[in-house]
């Protein structure tokens, strides 16, 4: 990705640092490579993370009938909403667009979905390392209450970190490939501080304000002690609700959830961990989730 696309993609034009994200922590660098000058991006590693493939559920068809695309894409008579790349709050598109997915968008396709009668379920087809804290945790309540009006599966099509962690938590039923991560259950900020290359840069910043924490995180400034206990206790308070809401939405203990650290599972480890409910590819895990939702019709039918 280009620098000169950085300041038309949403997430990387919103405040990235000084804030708090729900992601996984090989994309902060990911992240942090694109926001950096040239310069100082040729220097850095390159991280392992790859860019978001097509869904291997169902490739994404954008409506070129000219009917009106609803979010999803519908197989076997089953929606399937995709949820990939970095998360954003806003992204002002239903889909995926760009290796990101708003929340806007998941939010709009479900309450399609749900309303849709003739579908026998949802599935929510996930491979992001999350994203933005902004607007995650109302969507995972929406998520949440809907659960039991339709039967909603999250099949992890490789990884659910973070912020699409906490999306997967809430539906009924959760399946990660042998090969695909879970959790990082935790919040992270960055919090550049410039001041020491300014100064030998031989620049001298002026800042004027008022109150005495306005100027917080100011890159240009250090931070202070007053300042760092203050992102430290944002990031905390984000930190606990999303304990809290991931216990909720798993039946599990808070301190179980707390003792993970923030830590990523793989395949049967994630299982172990409690985070997922089974370890199958995305293909099986659609088969077995259709024959589900078959049988349960034809016994409501009977």
């Amino acid at each position: 990705m280009s620098e000169g696309l950085i300041s038309e993609i949403p997430f990387i034009a919103q405040p990235m640092f000084n804030s708090p994200l729900a992601l996984h922590a090989n994309w902060v660098q990911a992240l942090m490579l694109m926001a950096a000058p040239p310069s100082a991006a040729a220097d850095m590693p390159r991280p392992g993370a790859r860019a978001p493939a097509a869904s291997s559920v169902v490739r994404d068809r954008w409506a070129s009938t000219g009917a009106v695309d609803k979010g999803y894409d519908v197989l076997k008579g089953i929606a399937v909403i995709r949820v990939s790349g970095v998360l954003v709050h806003r992204l002002g598109r239903m889909r995926p667009c760009m290796g990101m997915t708003g929340y806007d968008g998941i939010r709009l396709a479900l309450r399609n979905a749900v309303n849709d009668k003739g579908l026998l379920g949802i599935v929510l087809d996930i491979d992001s390392p999350g994203g933005d804290v902004s607007g995650c945790f109302d969507l995972v309540d929406d998520i949440y209450r809907v659960r039991g009006r339709k039967p909603i599966r999250a099949i992890l099509t490789e990884n659910a970190f973070s912020a699409a962690y906490a999306i997967a938590s809430a539906t009924d039923r959760i399946t990660v490939p042998r090969t695909g991560g879970a959790g990082s259950i935790g919040i992270i900020a960055i919090i550049y501080d410039f001041s020491r290359a300014l100064t030998m840069a031989g620049i001298g910043v002026n800042v004027i304000q008022f109150g005495a924490r306005k100027a917080d995180g100011l890159p240009e400034l250090p931070l202070s002690k007053a300042g760092r206990a203050r992102f430290q206790a944002n990031v905390d308070t984000l930190g606990h609700l999303f304990v809290k809401t991931v216990a909720r939405n798993r039946g599990m203990k808070a301190a179980t959830i707390e003792a993970m650290q923030g830590g990523s599972f793989m395949g049967t480890d994630a299982m172990r961990a409690g985070l997922v409910d089974a370890v199958a590819s995305p293909e099986a895990a659609f088969n077995e989730f259709f024959a589900t939702v078959q049988t349960k019709q034809r016994k409501q039918l009977s």
